[in-house]
């Protein structure tokens, strides 16, 4: 396998969310990574510096506006954070409940161009619908502006701290990735990411008019301990799946993402394999080391499999362990979305004898611990 026309995706320059950074945080990766920049992906790296630039007044003025607003709003109810490894279903269950329009969600446009979703929506969600290709690259999963998005992308746009930011510069992903778990940071790091993080909470927030939020943020799935610090009573969803699969989905999803994300040409394509295989198994085992931390009621663990076979059934478990009000009123919906779900082909991969042997030896905790 290899990256998926590398070279003919320089001239892409709009599919990276590298443009909705704040301008002091994209200088400030850009200095992180000493402003090495791939020559063929200097077109993309201007198109964000320049929308970046032009959002700066937009931004400044925003927070002018809304500051005061933001650090009076509370979280008065406990946010549900749906937690696991990219490619485990956890895009499926957020859309589903985003259906509920009691919950609340960051979409895509918000979680791209989190500094300026306040008061210039008008302005600039145009720009972020003309970036978003109708369908995902890797699958056939619908994309829009309008549609929910991981808030790692807003927690990226205001700092360093974020997974992606190893996507937008591949040559230092190691550097990134530490931040998932919060390998060996400072305290001055930790409590900046919760601090940036809450903000961000509270914001979507005061924009949803105060609904308990449904946050699908990967990330989070090494952070548990540190969420439970900021949320005490928060709700956990940590979605898993069979890990042979799991690496074939991850690998095409690597080499297609990649091209049209970075700044920095990839390094081979067997050292992201490692990494990501790396990075799976500390944030599962950080995860599985913490989850004693959270009440019993507070998490559901599913399965993709059993989900995907029946969500209905899942969905019923969530809203009643969780105390959520109103199943019964908003089955209906669920029911008209899973029937437009319905034609999506999921990938059939052959598990060949040397993709057995490498997530074995790596991932055979993971194997055991459910049931694979």
């Amino acid at each position: 396998m290899e990256f998926d026309r590398l070279k003919e995706n320089c001239l892409m320059v709009k599919n990276t969310p590298l443009a909705g950074c704040t301008l002091p945080n994209l200088l400030h990766l850009l200095a992180q990574n000493k402003f090495r920049v791939s020559p063929c992906f200097i077109p993309r790296c201007v198109y964000s510096l320049t929308l970046s630039a032009f959002m700066s007044p937009f931004s400044l003025k925003e927070r002018i506006l809304y500051d005061g607003r933001i650090q009076k709003t509370e979280l008065t109810k406990p946010p549900i954070f749906i937690i696991g490894h990219w490619r485990s279903g956890t895009t499926y269950l957020h859309n589903l409940l985003s259906q509920d329009t009691n919950l609340g969600y960051f979409s895509t446009f918000q979680a791209y161009l989190p500094a300026i979703f306040l008061s210039n929506e008008s302005l600039f969600k145009p720009l972020v619908s003309a970036s978003v290709p109708e369908k995902r690259p890797m699958d056939d999963v619908l994309m829009s502006a309008d549609y929910p998005q991981e808030d790692q992308y807003a927690i990226g746009a205001f700092s360093p701290y974020s997974y992606y930011n190893g996507w937008f510069f591949p040559q230092n992903m190691e550097y990134y990735n530490k931040f998932i778990c919060m390998e060996n940071a400072s305290q001055f790091t930790i409590n900046e990411w919760k601090r940036i993080y809450l903000y961000l909470l509270k914001k979507i927030t005061l924009q949803q008019q105060g609904k308990q939020l449904i946050l699908k943020n990967q990330d989070n799935t090494g952070k548990i301990k540190l969420l439970l610090e900021m949320f005490p009573d928060s709700k956990f969803i940590f979605m898993y799946r069979n890990p042979y699969t799991l690496y074939c989905s991850m690998m095409k999803f690597m080499s297609i993402v990649l091209p049209r994300f970075c700044v920095q040409t990839p390094p081979l394509l067997d050292v992201v394999e490692q990494s990501m295989m790396n990075l799976y198994s500390k944030m599962t085992k950080k995860y599985l080391n913490e989850r004693t931390s959270i009440p019993a009621d507070n998490l559901i663990e599913v399965r993709y499999e059993d989900y995907i076979s029946y969500p209905l059934k899942h969905l019923e478990t969530i809203y009643k362990q969780f105390k959520i009000e109103g199943y019964a009123q908003i089955k209906p919906v669920f029911q008209t979305y899973l029937s437009t779900q319905a034609k999506i082909k999921l990938d059939q991969y052959p598990i060949h004898e040397d993709i057995k042997q490498k997530v074995e030896s790596i991932w055979g905790f993971a194997l055991k611990e459910f049931g694979y």
